[in-house]
Parts: structure tokens; C-alpha cells; sequence
């Protein structure tokens, strides 16, 4: 891997091919040559981020410090559930049937 200054410039695909060889898993050229392009493009996005001045912002210790407005929990008069379930597979008395999976 070829770095400068403690930064991550470029993964090649002789990167990704060693270590696949040290992990022990088969990797042909192509698929090391791809994901060498995806770590490249993940590694870019990262560089891009780290340029984002967050200086003058409050870290979040908790998500539900997080404020998000909600809409009012009304029932909607427009919704036609005849319409709806038209193209349903299966329907019986105004519900949707599904396929059991816990036997």
C-alpha cells in the first residue's frame, strides 16, 4: 500500500491479491483489481470527510439527544384499502395474508 504522510493514497491490486495469499482465500486478478477500485473510491469519500470543518459542533453522545419533529399520528381518510389490496396476492377479510415461516 503506498502511503505519504500517514495517509492512505492508493490500494493496488497486488495489495488486495497479498492479502488474500496471507488470509488464504481465492481471489482472482479481476475481482482484486475491483476491489482495490472500491477501497480507492472508500478511501476518497473518507479523505473528503475528514476535509469537513467541525470545529464549532457539539459532539452527539447519544441519538436520542437528536430532535427530530414528528407528524401527528392521525388516521388518513384518502387511503382506499379496496384499491390497495387489489393487487395484494392474498386477501381475506380486509387483511393481507402472508406465508407462515415459523412452523
Amino acid at each position: 500500500m503506498t502511503t505519504q504522510n500517514d495517509t492512505l493514497d492508493h490500494v493496488s491490486t497486488d495489495d488486495i491479491l497479498n492479502v488474500a495469499k496471507l488470509s488464504r482465500l481465492g481471489i482472482d486478478e479481476t475481482t482484486a483489481h475491483s476491489y482495490a477500485d472500491d477501497i480507492d473510491k472508500i478511501l476518497s469519500m473518507m479523505q473528503t470527510i475528514s476535509n469537513v470543518d467541525t470545529d464549532d459542533l457539539a459532539p452527539l453522545a447519544n441519538v436520542h439527544e437528536a430532535c427530530q419533529e414528528l407528524r401527528a399520528d392521525v388516521a388518513n381518510t384518502d387511503i382506499d384499502r379496496e384499491l390497495n389490496q387489489s393487487v395484494a396476492p392474498a386477501v381475506e377479510q380486509g387483511l393481507y395474508l402472508v406465508p407462515q415461516v415459523i412452523e
